[in-house]
């Protein structure tokens, strides 16, 4: 009896000492090359990486059939065999996540067009998600394949695998047309995280991108879930799919008397002034008429959709500002004569 309990307490600490002593060097190694963070990420693989361990060295001694004082120990064998499987699945998924990481957090450092890290962020994004899955699938798939049920079956399961085949594109018709439309939507550079877009007349950020929605962050702080495959089958608006720069508009309504010339140049004062303007464009024009006003259109550029939306809002209030304090008879009056 003491001679398996003293395998048990050696496993363990054999365990803990190979997770410290992979620490410790990922560690090293990650201080000696701060250009590469893959090394740094690796460390979050630790308990994985124990759990993995410690099963393969139970399975290897066996001390649990002379500590429990099992006859046959197949069913600890097992459940020790599944629990080593379900590491190992646990820590490729890890090492997976702490690569692709890597690889963006590189390519963030040597390119400066935000449109570029987008994209890569939402394929990588994408990309992680679909490997992962895939990683899950095979593990539960061996796992299942350890059971003498499973395999006595195998053979019946693969004589009617394509009648289910059939059955099973028809039910998940939806479900598969949402994954192929995010890796097309992934790979196919049509909407990334980050990017302003108009669905169904709903202005927001794209927040996150999976294989079956899309979360759009909206000005108010809602969040609107998206099916992916709406992206690919319906228009949509995508402001900042080349450029993330704007033309904000603001539209006056005033006085056929409203001085036109000094209220272009006073919006040319005030966007001098002002942070958000770009300095790339700008215009002040008289677009329509009506019998009691006419209808003035300002517009200017802006770097972002946040910026253009703000700067639109400063512009509207502070035009308006000038002409009540300078030019009062330029805003809409109602006009009545006597009969």
């Amino acid at each position: 009896m003491l001679w398996p309990l003293i395998t048990l307490l050696a496993t363990v600490a054999a365990t803990l000492a190979i997770g410290w002593i992979v620490d410790q060097a990922l560690q090293r190694i990650s201080v000696s090359h701060p250009g590469a963070p893959v090394w740094a990420l690796l460390r979050r693989c630790r308990i994985p990486l124990q759990l993995a361990v410690v099963s393969a060295l139970l399975l290897a001694a066996n001390p649990l059939k002379r500590i429990l004082h099992l006859k046959n120990d197949d069913g600890a064998h097992h459940l020790v065999l599944l629990f080593l499987l379900a590491s190992l699945g646990w820590l490729t998924v890890r090492v997976v996540a702490a690569v692709l990481e890597a690889l963006l957090s590189r390519y963030e450092t040597v390119t400066d067009d935000p449109a570029r890290v987008q994209r890569v962020r939402t394929q990588i994004s994408m990309l992680r998600r679909v490997v992962s899955a895939v990683i899950v699938v095979v593990t539960v798939a061996v796992m299942l394949l350890t059971f003498s049920a499973m395999r006595t079956i195998g053979a019946s399961l693969l004589a009617s695998a394509g009648i289910i085949g059939i059955v099973a594109g028809i039910a998940a018709q939806s479900t598969l047309g949402n994954f192929f439309a995010g890796l097309q939507i992934a790979f196919g550079d049509t909407v990334r995280i980050g990017d302003t877009v108009v669905v169904e007349g709903q202005q927001g950020t794209v927040e996150e991108i999976t294989l079956s929605y899309l979360v759009v962050r909206l000005w108010d702080y809602r969040r609107l879930v998206v099916p992916v495959s709406y992206f690919v089958s319906k228009p949509f608006e995508n402001w900042t799919r080349r450029d993330p720069g704007l033309l904000a508009s603001v539209f006056l309504h005033l006085d056929h008397t409203t001085p036109v010339d000094e209220l272009r140049a006073a919006l040319r004062t005030l966007l001098e002034r002002h942070p958000l303007w770009d300095g790339a464009e700008w215009a002040l024009n008289v677009t329509d008429t009506t019998p009691s006003t006419i209808v003035v259109r300002a517009t200017m550029t802006a770097r972002t959709p946040d910026d253009a939306a703000q700067l639109r809002f400063d512009v509207r209030e502070q035009l308006i500002a000038h002409l009540r304090d300078e030019h009062p008879h330029a805003l809409p009056r109602l006009r009545t004569t006597e009969a």
